[in-house]
């Protein structure tokens, strides 16, 4: 891979800070050989008297980050145990400045160890923006690590890193024992990281109902393959995709509240009740009524009290469905849109369809 892909470095000194400035020859090969989940590391370098290395995965490291570059720092030093740093992350431009846009700080102090999992960034840089950008040079990528080691151990808590662990664990399938497969796509799970992230999970791999799930695949039906990976990836890393669209929003609320996922739901309820327009609006509607999403309905309906709005709800592919799954929802839109002082009018059509 040297041979195809080569990273050269510099050091710049400091006293406990110093900078490791690496250079990705051949951007465009890198990205072309390695896939989704692989990496270049660089040389290791010498900070605050440990040795550090960086991997550069220019195809992302988690499956839901193919679109990013993830770039993350590790602490090589054999013995290393409980090594508090701070570290910027920075693209240069072609002077060796800093980019403002692709540059990312640590916000608290992380903790590395030898045995530890590096810190960095799952979604460090979107590939199509800096392919975009004037900051590739002749297919080359410059990238800037400041680290400042901090010798009072013990003086800060560093953030939890779980998440990365349990990442690795649905990634790298160790230990997994159960197989799913979803439309038409085969998935490896642990049973106890599932029965204790979803009460449904917990009932039927470990409750009375075990018996009838102890075979082996597991088939869950009426969910695509696409939204099931998000929501396996939600409950081994309590994130979700770092660009999350409203379609998906929508097909992972269902899946949540099915599961019993109360943070999911939330998260995208809340995406779906800020990017409400006339094009998606009876959709978002239907799926509010159907499965009880309160807030969801609030907005939509009120989304619609404007003339104009309500007209291009009418307008659009999702109508036809509220109108023919949904139509008792429509007293609710009339008694919405009808002015205050027609109390009585409201009144009757709230009797409707009872």
């Amino acid at each position: 891979m040297t041979e195809k892909c080569k990273i050269s470095a510099a050091m710049v000194s400091g006293s406990e800070e110093r900078s490791y400035v690496f250079k990705v020859d051949g951007y465009s090969r890198a990205k072309a050989l390695l896939k989704n989940g692989q990496c270049v590391t660089s040389d290791p370098f010498s900070v605050g008297g440990h040795d550090w290395a960086v991997e550069y995965f220019p195809n992302g490291y988690l499956e839901d980050c193919s679109d990013f570059i993830s770039v993350y720092l590790f602490c090589e030093t054999a013995d290393a145990e409980d090594v508090n740093a701070k570290f910027t992350l920075s693209v240069l431009d072609k002077n060796g400045e800093p980019v403002p846009s692709y540059n990312r700080t640590s916000k608290t102090v992380s903790t590395f160890s030898r045995e530890g999992f590096g810190e960095g960034y799952d979604n460090f840089v979107k590939k199509a923006d800096l392919e975009a950008s004037a900051h590739l040079t002749d297919d080359c990528l410059t990238i800037k690590c400041n680290i400042t080691v901090i010798y009072e151990a013990g003086t800060r808590v560093p953030p939890s890193n779980l998440y990365r662990h349990l990442g690795d664990l649905l990634k790298n399938k160790d230990a997994a024992d159960l197989t799913i497969q979803v439309g038409g796509e085969t998935f490896s799970a642990h049973r106890c990281v599932l029965a204790a992230r979803s009460s449904v999970f917990k009932a039927e791999l470990l409750g009375p109902m075990e018996e009838s799930y102890a075979a082996s695949p597991i088939e869950i039906c009426d969910m695509e393959a696409d939204v099931f990976n998000s929501l396996l990836h939600f409950i081994y890393t309590d994130t979700v995709p770092p660009v999350l669209d409203v379609v998906m929003a929508g097909h992972l609320l269902v899946a949540a509240d099915r599961y019993n996922i109360g943070r999911l739901k939330m998260i995208c309820g809340e995406k779906l009740c800020s990017h409400i327009d006339s094009d998606m609006v009876a959709t978002s509607l239907a799926l509010a009524e159907q499965h009880g999403f309160h807030a969801l309905k609030k907005a939509c309906l009120q989304f619609l009290a404007s003339p104009s709005n309500l007209e291009g709800m009418m307008a659009s592919d999702g109508y036809e469905h509220l109108k023919s799954s949904c139509p008792y929802v429509f007293k609710e839109l009339v008694a919405e849109i009808l002015p205050a002082e027609l109390k009585a009018a409201k009144d009757i059509i709230m009797t409707m369809w009872k």
